[in-house]
C-alpha cells in the first residue's frame, strides 16, 4: 500500500516549483522538459498530491527540486527576503533606522531589537500613519475589548469561509444564490439548495459538518485559529524577543505534524530532517510564497498597537521559518495593518496604508494590494471588483499570498470598516476563503472596538468556545483569549 503524504512527497512538488519559477522569472525550461519527458505530472490544482502516485519519479524529483531552487531570480532585488534588504527598500525616510531596527538582534544576527521599536513614534509617522494621528486611545479595558472583538472576528470570518474553501468562484456564487444568500450576508447553508447543485459542487468535506448554518456548534478547529493560539503561546513562553528557532521549538512541542499544510508541513519535515531556519523555508518548498505565514500574523499586530514596524519585524521572525519574499511580506503587511487598527483611532484605510508601508513597494504583493484597494475604491459592485482580480491574478494558485492579499485589501476597502460587509466580501471573492475571511474579521473586529458591536447572528453560534489541537487552549473562550492577549500587548 502506498502512503500518500500530501504536500511533502517530492514527486508532487516539482509541478508547484516549476510554477513558482515561472512566477519569479527563473529560467526553468530545460528542467521542465526533463520532468515532462519522464512523465512527471503537473502541479495539482487544489489537492496536496497528484492524482496518481509516482514514487518511481522521486529521485529525479529531488534532483530537480534542488536544482530549481538554486536558479537565480531577476526579481530578487525588488523582492528580497533578508530583513536588512527589506528595510532598505522601505526606509527612504529612515524609519527603520530611527527605530534601531538595523542593529543586530542579540540572539539572531541581523534581526531587529523590538525593545528599541517600542518607542518608535517616528516609525509610524514615516509610514503615512503617524502616531500623532493614531494614538492608542482609551483604557486597558478598551484595548481588551478591541482584542476580544478581533478574536471573535477572526473566528467568524474563518467559519464563514470554511465550507466553500477550495471551491471555484462560480460554484461558490451558485451555492449562495440557490440559498437566497447573494450578495452574501450570512452563513452558508445546504437548506433549499437543489441536490444536483450540491452534487456538482460539494462543500469542503472536512468542514461542512461543523460550518454550515445548520451545523454550527461553537468554533471548530482550523489552522487559521491554531496559529494565533501558537503565537500567543510563543509570546508567553519566550517573550517579544523570541527567535525563529524558538518558533520551531514551539511547533515541535505543541503542533501536531498532521495539522500543518503547504509550506508549514514542508518546514516541519525539514526540521525533522535536521535542517535549521531559515533553510527550512527554502529546501524543497515550492509553497514558500503562499498564504501560510500571513495567517499567523494576527497576534504580532494585536500586541503592537500603534507600532506597525515593530509588529512587522516580529511577524518577520515568525514567517521566515516557512516562507520567503512575498510569503513573508503577506505576514508583515497583515501585522502592520492590525497594529494600526489596534489603536482604536485609525480607520481601515489608514490601517491598510500602514501595512503597505512596511513591505517592499515594488514587490508583487504590494502591487496586488494596491490593485485591490484601487479597484474597490473605483467600483461600487463588489462582484465586478472580484471578477477583475480573478482576471488579473487568476494565474496564481488559489493559496498564493499575492492574489489573496489583493482580495483582502479590496474587501476591507469596499466594506469601509463595516464588520459584516468585510467578512462577507472577503469570503465571497473565492480563493482561500477561510483565511481571507479570518483576517478580514480580525481587522474589522478591531475597528468595531467591542464584541457587542459585532452582530449577534455572527457571534452567538460560536458559544464562546474554540476547539483546537493546541492542547492547552482546547475549549477556551474568546473572552479569556482577549485577556491573555492583552497581557502580552502591555508586557514591557
Amino acid at each position: 500500500m502506498t502512503l500518500r503524504l500530501t504536500w511533502v512527497q517530492p514527486e508532487d512538488l516539482v509541478g508547484h516549483e516549476l510554477r513558482q519559477a515561472a512566477e519569479d522569472g527563473r529560467d526553468a525550461h530545460t528542467l521542465a522538459a526533463r520532468w515532462t519527458e519522464a512523465g512527471g505530472p503537473p502541479a495539482p490544482d487544489a489537492a496536496g498530491a497528484s492524482g496518481t502516485p509516482r514514487p518511481d519519479l522521486r529521485r529525479l524529483a529531488e534532483e530537480l527540486l534542488d536544482t530549481l531552487t538554486s536558479l537565480p531570480s531577476p526579481l530578487t532585488a525588488q523582492e528580497p527576503t533578508p530583513l536588512t534588504s527589506i528595510q532598505a527598500l522601505t526606509t527612504g525616510d529612515g524609519a527603520w533606522t530611527r527605530s534601531g531596527a538595523n542593529e543586530a538582534h542579540p540572539r539572531v544576527g541581523g534581526l531587529p531589537r523590538l525593545d528599541q521599536h517600542r518607542t518608535a513614534g517616528a516609525v509610524v509617522e514615516a509610514r503615512s500613519a503617524p502616531e500623532e494621528r493614531m494614538p492608542t486611545t482609551g483604557t486597558a479595558t478598551a484595548l481588551r475589548d478591541r482584542l476580544h472583538a478581533a478574536w471573535l472576528g477572526r473566528a467568524v470570518g474563518c467559519l464563514l469561509g470554511k465550507p466553500v474553501e477550495k471551491l471555484p468562484l462560480p460554484a461558490l456564487r451558485a451555492l449562495a444564490r440557490a440559498a437566497g444568500n447573494w450578495p452574501l450576508t450570512t452563513w452558508f447553508t445546504a437548506r433549499g439548495v437543489p441536490p444536483e447543485l450540491l452534487a456538482a459542487h460539494p462543500w469542503n468535506r472536512r468542514s461542512a459538518a461543523t460550518s454550515l448554518a445548520e451545523n454550527i456548534d461553537g468554533m471548530p478547529e482550523d489552522d487559521d485559529l491554531n496559529y494565533p493560539l501558537l503565537n500567543l503561546l510563543l509570546l508567553q513562553r519566550y517573550g517579544r524577543d523570541f527567535t525563529t528557532a524558538d518558533v520551531a521549538r514551539l511547533w515541535l512541542d505543541e503542533l501536531p505534524a498532521g495539522r500543518t499544510f503547504t509550506a508549514e508541513r514542508v518546514a516541519y519535515r525539514n526540521l525533522l530532517d535536521g535542517v535549521e531556519p531559515p533553510l527550512t523555508a527554502l529546501r524543497r518548498n515550492p509553497f514558500r510564497e503562499w498564504i501560510g505565514a500571513q495567517i499567523r500574523a494576527d497576534v504580532h499586530g494585536w500586541t503592537h498597537p500603534g507600532d506597525p514596524v515593530a509588529a512587522a519585524a516580529q511577524a518577520y521572525r515568525d514567517a521566515v521559518l516557512t516562507h520567503t519574499a512575498n510569503g513573508v511580506y503577506g505576514a508583515m503587511f497583515v501585522a502592520g495593518t492590525l497594529a494600526a487598527a489596534a489603536t482604536g483611532a485609525a480607520d481601515v484605510h489608514q490601517a491598510l496604508t500602514a501595512g503597505l508601508g512596511v513591505i517592499p513597494p515594488r514587490s508583487r504583493l504590494a502591487a496586488a494590494v494596491r490593485l485591490g484597494i484601487t479597484a474597490a475604491g473605483a467600483t461600487p459592485d463588489f462582484d465586478a471588483v472580484v471578477d477583475r482580480l480573478h482576471a488579473e491574478l487568476g494565474g496564481y494558485h488559489w493559496v498564493h499570498a499575492v492574489p489573496n492579499a489583493a482580495l483582502l485589501a479590496a474587501a476591507l476597502t469596499h466594506a469601509d470598516g463595516d464588520f459584516s460587509r468585510s467578512v462577507c466580501a472577503a469570503v465571497s471573492g473565492g480563493w482561500d476563503t477561510d483565511s481571507n475571511g479570518a483576517t478580514a474579521g480580525s481587522v474589522a473586529g478591531l475597528l468595531a472596538g467591542h464584541p457587542d458591536r459585532l452582530p449577534e447572528r455572527w457571534t452567538s453560534p460560536l458559544k464562546n468556545r474554540l476547539s483546537t489541537s493546541v492542547a492547552s487552549f482546547d475549549g477556551i473562550g474568546f473572552d479569556t483569549l482577549a485577556e491573555l492577549t492583552h497581557t502580552e500587548a502591555v508586557r514591557p
